[in-house]
Order: C-alpha cells, then structure tokens, then sequence
C-alpha cells in the first residue's frame, strides 16, 4: 500500500483528501505546515508526497526544492487554487512531477498520483543502472521528446497516451500539421512492451505511388529496372516493433489495398520474391485530414480505416493549449541551447507576452523554429523582442492568417494564397503555414489546376 504525505494548511480540505485518498487504497499522513512535514519526512520514507503551494510562513516551490534535493526519488505533485502558467513552469524546473489546482476531479487526481507513482517505481536504483543513467544524460539530449503539457487539454491526451500505451492497438493519431504526431507515436511506442525494438517512421506523403510498394515490403536484385541490390522494406525493418505511418491519407487507392493486405494477413513478399515473411508489428498512422470524409467520397478504403482506427488519438493544437506555451517554450529553449552551444537562460516579458498572444498557425513546430532562431541571434542571457520574426507582434486584425481550418473556406484560402504569390506553390504553401507536400494535396483534394 503507498505511503502518501499531504501537506495543507486547510484542516477540513485536507481531512477530506486523506479520506478519499484512503478510500483508493493508500496509506495517508497528514501535515499542516512545513515544519511538521519536514519532521515526518526525516522519520518516515513515503511514495508521494502532495504540497500545497501556499503554506502558512513558508514556500510551497521553497519546500519541493529541499524535498528534491534530499529524496530525489520522491515523486512530489505541486497543489494550489492560485494556478498560473508561471509557477507550474518553476515547479516542473524544480522536479515536481505534477501540477494540479483546486477544486479538484477527483478522477483526475486519482490518475495523477497513479501516474506519478507508476514513474517513481521505474526509476532504476541499482548503482549499475544509476551510473549508467548518468552517463547517458552527460551526452547532450538534441533529440525532440513529448513534453506532457498541463492544460486541460494535454491531461487528456496525456491520459490517452498512458491508457493505449501498454496495449498493442492501432492507434490512428489526427491532427493539425505541426502539432507533434510522430513524438506523441514515439512515446505510444515507447510505452509498450515493443519499447526495445524499433520504431519506423514512414512519410507517406512523400513516397511515389510507383515506388510505395518496395519501399514497405522491399525487393530482390534485378526484380526491377534500378533494383541492383536486395532492399528490407519498413515493415521488415520493424519486425517485433512499431510501425508509423505519417500524413497516411496521401497513399493511393492501389498502395491502400497492398497496406491492407500485409495488415490482415502479417505476411510479406518482397518485389520479385515468392518467399513469405512473416511481420509481428504494431501500427501507428496520423492524418491531419478528415478521412472519414475521404471514405465518404471513396478516396480512402472504408475496411482500411477501421483496420487503423481501433484507437484514436486528437493531438490539440497550439491554440488549444495556451496553458502549456511557457512549458513548451522553456523546453525548446533548452534543446536549442544543447544543438547551438548556447547558455541563453529565458525570456524577456516583453517576448513572453508576445508569445501568449499570437495564435501559432504553425503548432509547436513553429513556436520550435522561432525559439531556435532566436537563441542563435541572441548574444545575452534572455531573448528579446529583435529576434524573433515580426509577425509574431502584428496585430491581429493588421495580419491575415492562412491558418489550417477543416472548413468550406479552405478552398477559398488557398486560392487567395496563390493569387498574392503568382502562382507560387512554395511561396503559397509558406503563406498558408503549410509544408508543400499538404499544399499539393490540398490542390487535387480540391481539384484547383494552375
């Protein structure tokens, strides 16, 4: 049974927490101030610890940094009814592995200190394990990774993400371009008891129809005019893993019913071989176009679809997740530091407030890009308004967006797009915050010839 320690000033709330929490099965103490707590925890080792943020004559960030310091293995979940952006982004620098506010759901809490005791339990102690985890983190981390976010919105993705993980479903992953599908796949992958095999991502937007089939099954030397070696195809490669189909909606009707079959009967032939082999894979696809429509209209098979949406995932956008955008920022602002040799250390609240007020027609993706960009032209500690691009302070009303809406006035905006760049696609695709890929498609989905 898990020990948890509540620290709250309010008697009444925190009698009412310690009873429910003992209600799910945990062993519950309680304090009311720092002092009494710090007593505890120098008698008593416990699982999880629950601060409040605002204790009488003490700091609740104060407290969870000395926690951290001397039990750096003791997950602590930050609680206040004062939430701001600001000071979940403290608590997460400091190691809280939670950020919850008052009133509570208690679903929500439940699923917080689950997870966060879940995490605690993973962490390796062996000395061997804790050297070796030190060595690794002493490489500088360049690569992108989920960051679970706090907003509402990204709690429920965080949820789902958790629920489908472990299972070995089809997961079809919908969402706005740039929102961070192929890292929310990574981490379903990683997730799972294929975590140690392989994770093949697949562009399919960016495959040929002509060439899509040796580039999934593979082929044999001479089965075909180029083919001067024997090729693994990407569900060869990710045999006993995990396999990503990205933007899936671009494949052709003929590529569709090659992917079916391979997915109903696990079995392969490379171009120019007769010999079956046999693939163990799990698939994760992503779309940022409505394939159901697409089904409707016959563009995208109906037995296919179901095939890859046994579980669906909606990645919010930006927009969505206000609440997350200092988190995101201060995150990308360390992985830019690591890839550029740099030691800048935040922003400036002339840029934060910026920040909090353009609408990021471009996700994450592009608030990763501005924050890049503005750590390479930034000389001193903190980021200033001069290096970020000058759109991010335009007025709104002074700016015409080319956001990406599911909407009748897509086909009207792209149009518009083309008209103001005389026709060009890569200027066009740029004013409309969409790669050229997805502007192609755009273009035949709407039948719009130039």
């Amino acid at each position: 049974m898990p020990n948890i320690l509540i620290i709250e000033d309010d008697v009444a709330f925190c009698k009412v927490l310690e009873k429910f929490l003992t209600k799910n099965g945990h062993d519950v103490a309680t304090s009311f101030s720092a002092a009494e707590a710090k007593g505890k925890i120098a008698e008593k080792t416990f699982d999880l610890i629950i601060t409040d943020l605002r204790l009488p004559n003490y700091d609740g960030l104060d407290l969870l940094g000395e926690i951290k310091q001397d039990f750096p293995a003791t997950p602590v979940v930050l609680m206040t009814g004062y939430a701001d952006i600001n000071t979940a982004v403290k608590a997460m620098k400091k190691g809280a592995s939670d950020y919850i506010s008052k009133p509570f759901n208690p679903d929500e809490v439940l699923i917080i200190i689950n997870k966060a005791l879940k995490e605690s339990q993973e962490i390796p102690v062996a000395k061997k394990e804790v050297a070796a985890v030190k060595e690794k983190a002493a490489v500088p981390d360049t690569q992108e990774k989920f960051v679970p976010g706090i907003s509402a919105a990204s709690r429920k993705l965080n949820q789902y993400i958790d629920l489908v993980g472990p299972t070995d479903m089809s997961v079809l992953i919908i969402g706005e371009s740039g929102t961070g599908k192929e890292v929310v796949a990574k981490t379903i992958h990683d997730k799972s008891a294929r975590s140690g095999k392989n994770f093949i991502a697949v562009d399919c937007g960016a495959i040929p129809k002509e060439i899509a089939a040796s580039e999934f099954f593979g082929h044999v030397k001479g089965s075909f005019t180029g083919a001067v070696n024997d090729k693994i195809g990407h569900f060869e490669a990710a045999n006993g893993g995990t396999i990503f189909l990205d933007e899936v909606g671009n494949l052709s009707y003929e590529n569709q019913i090659q992917l079916l079959r391979a997915l109903q009967e696990r079995k392969i032939k490379r171009i120019g071989s007769s010999k079956e082999i046999k693939v163990d894979i799990r698939l994760i696809a992503a779309t940022n176009e409505d394939l159901q429509a697409a089904v409707r209209k016959g563009d995208f098979r109906e037995d296919l679809y179901h095939r890859l949406n046994e579980f669906s995932i909606n990645v919010p956008s930006l927009s969505q997740r206000k609440d997350d955008l200092i988190l995101f920022a201060e995150h990308f602002l360390q992985l830019a530091n690591k890839q550029l040799g740099k030691s800048v250390l935040g922003f400036s609240p002339e840029v934060t407030e910026a920040f909090q007020h353009y609408s990021w027609p471009g996700n994450i993706r592009e608030l990763q890009n501005v924050i890049k960009r503005a750590t390479l032209l930034t000389p001193s500690d903190y980021i200033q308004k001069d290096a970020l691009p000058q759109e991010i302070f335009k007025p709104e009303n002074q700016r015409m967006e080319y956001n990406f809406f599911k909407t009748e006035s897509e086909k009207e905006m792209i149009l518009n797009a083309l008209r103001e760049t005389n026709n060009n696609k890569s200027k066009a695709a740029e004013l409309l915050k969409m790669n050229r890929k997805t502007l192609y498609n755009k273009l035949k989905l709407y039948h719009i010839e130039l």
